[in-house]
């Protein structure tokens, strides 16, 4: 057999190596870009006696939106609250299982509570404005974690205030209470807030029930916009919204989840009847 003998610059071989190496970098980040940002196995979550959560495994992916659903009181906030430790002074609050969040326990002891809800933020069901300026309540998780240069300050004003829709409408105003604004601009606020620390994963407790349509649809925008940087789980008890604003849906019952899936498969070709039932509004 005729061997072929391939001769090589110096020059080849460094350039061939480099391109190998950035070929492995490139797959290392998209390796992990495909890792879930939190991984739920085995939850068990009880208030005193009562069991809410039963044996829920679930992975959070992320640049998505995930969407839980379900009935009253089928455990989906509950769920939700305990991916940033929200139930902990709760009496009798009690959790088995794990929570992992970048393969972290954010339930064992070591864990700093405070810094654990700036990577895992929350917006909660009704606008919670703090009683201060437009701009001190962007400030406040900031300052609290000893930001004093007052040009990185303004930048994060801007900054988050313009990926929460907002900054054209208030960036006159930015000393005024945030109880002038209105409801829809309160809960946009509130989402700044969020983001002005910096987190990885952000979770949202109906945060559209109070809101008027248009407000509704400006949130939904929003949510758009970010999911290309975040994990985001969002609670509604509005099935269209979640169609529309969600990429995977979970559907919560009597504290279990029956199912998860892409959120089109789910609400066209459900796994279980349970799903399917509550999906065509047979119940709930």
């Amino acid at each position: 057999m005729e061997q072929r003998t391939i001769s090589m610059q110096p020059g080849e071989a460094v350039l061939s190596n480099t391109t190998s190496v950035q070929a492995a970098q490139v797959q290392a980040v998209e390796a992990k870009a495909s890792l879930p940002r939190i991984t739920v196995k085995n939850l068990n979550c009880y208030y005193g006696k009562t069991q809410a959560i039963q044996s829920v495994s679930l992975d959070i992916l992320p640049n998505q939106v995930t969407a839980l659903i379900g009935p009253s009181g089928c455990g989906k906030s509950t769920f939700l609250r305990t991916l940033n430790r929200m139930n902990d002074r709760v009496a009798g609050w009690r959790v088995e299982g794990s929570v992992m969040l970048d393969g972290a326990d954010i339930y064992a002891r070591s864990v700093d509570v405070v810094q654990l809800r700036c990577k895992v933020g929350m917006v909660f069901q009704r606008p919670n404005p703090f009683p201060m300026s437009i701009r001190d309540n962007i400030l406040y998780g900031p300052r609290l974690h000893g930001e004093r240069n007052q040009a990185r300050l303004d930048e994060i004003v801007e900054r988050t205030l313009t990926q929460a829709a907002l900054w054209d409408e208030v960036k006159n105003s930015l000393n005024k209470s945030a109880f002038d604004l209105s409801g829809g601009q309160q809960q946009r606020l509130c989402i700044a807030r969020v983001l002005a620390v910096e987190p990885e994963v952000i979770l949202m407790d109906e945060p559209c029930s109070a809101l008027d349509p248009n407000s509704t649809f400006r949130i939904e925008q929003l949510l758009a916009e970010l999911e290309s940087r975040f994990a985001i789980v969002i609670v509604t008890h509005n099935l269209q919204q979640a169609a529309r604003v969600s990429e995977r849906t979970a559907f919560f019952l009597k504290g279990e989840l029956i199912e998860c899936s892409d959120t089109a498969d789910l609400f066209s070709n459900p796994r279980d009847k349970r799903t399917e039932d509550y999906v065509q509004g047979r119940f709930g």
